[in-house]
């Protein structure tokens, strides 16, 4: 009974998180699509170069950089960068421990539902 109740509270964390860790789990939600599409893309451009398969890899090049020239994209990834320095302590660590396990959840649970 007590795991369930664990389960049931697992979400409840993103209550106290900062705002800079708020707007960053939202961000990241919003760009989950494209870094999945991009984590996708440097599988199969290692998977080219690994086979020698140069036009393939000049495809896989030319849609990265497509991607990465979206302005949309660009800015949400900038706005991400100024918020990981505002969430860092520094050293590898976040300033709000809660912020830290929320961020690393949401990346896992991104990369899962990418496969």
């Amino acid at each position: 009974m007590r795991r369930l109740l664990l389960v049931l509270l697992l979400p409840l964390p993103a209550l106290a998180l900062t705002p800079e860790a708020k707007e960053w789990l939202a961000i990241s939600a919003q760009l989950e699509p494209v870094q999945c599409e991009k984590r996708q893309l440097r599988r199969q451009m290692a998977m080219a170069q690994a086979e020698n398969r140069a036009e393939d890899m000049s495809k896989l090049r030319a849609r990265f950089a497509q991607i990465n020239r979206d302005k949309q994209t660009a800015r949400l990834e900038r706005r991400l960068a100024q918020l990981q320095s505002r969430i860092s302590d520094g050293k590898g660590g976040t300033r709000d421990p809660q912020d830290l396990d929320a961020i690393s959840f949401q990346q896992r649970q991104a990369f899962y539902r990418c496969e």
